[in-house]
């Protein structure tokens, strides 16, 4: 008997050692989650790809986990339809934890991170307000529109244009400020992906090796080089 508990010991040890561990560990409370699946994704090559998941039932605080390289955004979701609703969060080794609720499950999502999510929010928060004064001229073109105002349709229109200049030299400074961190490319590929080729080289020539050489220093090598060839 002795034999058989070393020996189930012995191979437990063994399991453990032989399974590679999570470097990147996501703590996720959705209040109202009574069952259902909790996916841990990330996307490449247009498709979601799984990393994880756990089948819940009655417990609203789940733990999933990834092997990751190097900091990457990954996404929660509470379903694998390509139109699911899905948290973004920059991913990294280390802990995050979102606390969320059912129903406003992308909204209401808060995220503590590491230093790249950390970043990412910063970035986002003062990318509202130019959100926030686009959707006020937007109801004013509106507005104007429904009363012939020719005139006031120039002016927001005029407004709208300079507001949205202002948002993309923002995110284009905040890329160019946080050079050696993996969020200035990761901008630069998903907010302004559709500015001129000329920012987008001053975003990527300001890296430092380090990010240059990371996963969306690579892409953003990438599509700047299509650009290029489309261009010729």
């Amino acid at each position: 008997m002795k034999q058989l508990l070393k020996f189930i010991l012995i191979f437990s040890i063994i399991s453990c050692h032989s399974n590679p561990e999570h470097n990147s560990l996501v703590s996720a409370k959705i209040k109202g989650l009574q069952k259902g699946t909790v996916y841990l994704q990330k996307f490449q090559d247009t498709v979601y790809i799984t990393l994880d998941s756990l089948n819940v039932k009655g417990k609203e605080t789940v733990q999933l986990g990834c092997q990751l390289e190097e900091p990457e955004v990954l996404y929660l979701s509470l379903s694998k339809a390509i139109d699911a609703k899905r948290i973004p969060f920059f991913a990294e080794a280390g802990s995050t934890t979102i606390e969320t609720n059912l129903k406003r499950f992308v909204f209401d999502a808060k995220i503590e991170g590491g230093t790249q999510q950390k970043l990412l929010e910063d970035y986002r928060k003062n990318l509202e307000r130019f959100k926030n004064l686009h959707l006020d001229l937007l109801e004013a073109s509106i507005n104007a529109q429904r009363e012939g105002n020719e005139k006031e349709i120039e002016v927001v229109q005029n407004k709208m244009d300079n507001n949205l200049k202002r948002q993309y030299l923002y995110s284009i400074n905040y890329a160019i400020n946080n050079n050696d961190n993996e969020i200035a490319p990761y901008i630069a590929l998903s907010d302004i992906f559709d500015a001129k080729s000329t920012f987008l080289d001053t975003i990527y020539n300001s890296l430092t090796p380090r990010i240059a050489a990371s996963k969306y220093g690579i892409l953003l090598k990438d599509y700047l080089e299509k650009i290029e060839s489309k261009d010729q």
